[in-house]
């Protein structure tokens, strides 16, 4: 039996609370995740996992067990990425996810870079907006933005998104262009929804200690960037988008920036990890990689002012 692995087999089988799903994560026979752990209890002679048809759990020994395996992996782990290090390069496979737009625009097209620093990790990554459960996915982090609330997770902020107001010029000539965020009550607005709660988000507008918080009224709703942009560039109505995800139909004209007197309420965006796990040197450096991304592609781009 090799110990490690077994190990390594039993915190996926706690972490996912299924011997199919630890397979599935681990990318091996659910057989041999069975047979592993059934060696790994017969060589320690205690029982390590309560099993029923429906669940299983862990025993007093098992949950024991499983904190010091978690932090021997952890330390093998880090000793191998120590030595890749030493050779110049952290390797291994490394998943992630991040919202699609993001992942689309600004991450895949900068992949090319990152494998030539780090052409050691294979990188696996999901482009999606909906609550990911790290653990049981094998997820080792995710790039996410907005306020904080798994606090199970530890986040680094990377980077600040700033909002700007904006619509075609032939919308502003037809519908004529806001002078205060309260005409926009008059307007068609595109509005963005969570793909989370299905909430709808509200755009909020500040200048001289005045704050507006406005939800409004529109033909269309959308939950994804891309599709947003889009409902923008087809003249739906005005948009509330992210500065960097305009930048170029702002530059163009396709876009035009209206109330630009007046300031939104920035969004944090961070990389998030679990906070029982060990920072691995391939998440950290793709952690300070994504930071570089957010610092150099635009994010502190700031919109011309426009006029209609």
């Amino acid at each position: 039996m090799d110990r490690l692995q077994a190990m390594e087999v039993f915190v996926g089988v706690v972490d996912t609370g299924s011997f199919t799903r630890a397979a599935e994560r681990l990318r091996m026979p659910k057989a041999t995740v069975t047979t592993l752990v059934q060696s790994l209890e017969s060589h320690l002679k205690v029982k390590l996992l309560n099993r029923t048809t429906r669940r299983v759990s862990v025993t007093a020994d098992g949950a024991a067990y499983y904190e010091r395996c978690v932090r021997i992996l952890a330390e093998v782990d880090e000793t191998e990425n120590v030595l890749a290090r030493t050779a110049s390069s952290p390797r291994g496979r490394l998943r992630v996810d991040v919202p699609g737009s993001f992942g689309r625009h600004m991450l895949i097209p900068a992949l090319p870079e990152f494998f030539a620093r780090y052409p050691d990790i294979r990188l696996e990554v999901g482009c999606s907006d909906r609550v990911v459960d790290l653990i049981e996915e094998g997820v080792d982090c995710v790039v996410r933005g907005g306020d904080l609330v798994d606090s199970s997770l530890v986040a680094r902020r990377v980077g600040t998104l700033e909002f700007v107001t904006c619509a075609t010029p032939a919308y502003l000539s037809r519908f004529g262009v806001p002078q205060h965020p309260r005409d926009l009550t008059r307007h068609q607005c595109v509005n963005y929804f969570s793909a989370k709660t299905d909430k709808m988000f509200e755009w909020t507008f500040a200048r001289d200690g005045e704050r507006i918080a406005l939800p409004l009224t529109g033909c269309v709703a959308v939950n994804d960037g891309d599709a947003y942009l889009a409902a923008g560039r087809a003249g739906l109505g005005l948009i509330h988008a992210a500065v960097a995800q305009v930048k170029s139909e702002l530059e163009n004209g396709a876009l035009v920036q209206v109330l630009s007197d007046w300031k939104s309420d920035p969004l944090s965006i961070y990389v998030m990890y679990p906070q029982n796990r060990h920072l691995s040197a391939k998440v950290r450096v793709f952690v300070d990689w994504i930071a570089e991304i957010f610092a150099q592609r635009g994010f502190s781009y700031h919109a011309r002012n426009g006029a209609a």
